[in-house]
């Protein structure tokens, strides 16, 4: 994987973000592969199509990427937002690429996050334009990573440093059963995981995770047994080895 755009290409443009476009559109088809079966190279679709920019031949999987020069921030700026929440609760949503570059045309980082971890929490909505604005009345959106779990956040390239593919490869399949479950039932996993992530501690305990519950009831006001909710959702979370039970109430987090 060769770090460096290449800005050659930025000849004849003289737009920012056409020129951030073609580079860094150029840059992943040449360099990159699919996090899901490590199938090189990605294909991209054609121009302007509304929902994804590359995909795989081998396993269909798609992604569309977002990129921009300077330091990696966990707020990305991104178009609609009626349509942002409308791609994101589709089945045919894709899977996101973010990629930084610096002052020296070459990439810092460069991470996937799978589509099982985009939820409409996660899309931030900006105040409408104006009246006096041209589109008057639009409304853009944000989104928000750092409410994403550490799970869904799979660099391929961190701080200019390669990740083995192979390791890239695991920690991407290691949640896709997430797509197969309902939108609540999702919301509910993603949520303990935000849980046992903000546990300082890589061992902890059912007691740790109980210190949510109020947390839970105001996000779910309705569910009157919380506590058999975390202790549903630890269970799954152990039976698909993101988590280690090690009897009497006590957990350890897999790295």
């Amino acid at each position: 994987m060769d770090l460096n755009l290449n800005i050659e290409l930025a000849k004849g443009y003289s737009s920012n973000s056409q020129i951030a476009r073609v580079l860094t559109e150029t840059w992943v088809k040449l360099n990159s592969y699919c996090p899901s079966c490590g199938e090189r190279p990605l294909n991209d679709f054609e121009n302007n199509r509304p929902v994804a920019d590359f995909y795989c031949t081998k396993c269909t999987e798609e992604f569309e990427l977002k990129s921009k020069s300077g330091k990696f921030s966990t707020t990305i700026t991104d178009g609609s937002y009626d349509t942002m929440i409308q791609r994101i609760t589709s089945d045919t949503n894709p899977n996101f690429f973010f990629l930084t570059y610096n002052k020296e045309y070459t990439v810092d980082n460069f991470l996937i996050i799978p589509k099982q971890f985009f939820t409409p929490e996660i899309i931030i909505k900006r105040k409408p334009l104006s009246e006096t604005a041209k589109r008057a009345g639009w409304t853009g959106c944000n989104i928000d990573i750092s409410k994403v779990s550490e799970l869904g956040k799979i660099f391929l390239v961190e701080k200019a440093k390669i990740i083995k593919p192979e390791i890239v490869k695991t920690a991407y399949n290691k949640t896709t059963f997430l797509r197969n479950t309902s939108i609540d039932a999702k919301g509910w996993i993603l949520d303990i995981l935000n849980c046992i992530e903000k546990i300082p501690n890589k061992d902890f305990t059912l007691k740790d995770i109980y210190n949510f519950e109020k947390d839970l009831k105001l996000k779910y006001p309705n569910n009157n047994f919380i506590k058999d909710k975390i202790r549903q959702q630890l269970q799954l979370l152990r039976d698909r080895g993101i988590i280690e039970f090690n009897g009497r109430g006590t957990y350890k987090k897999i790295e």
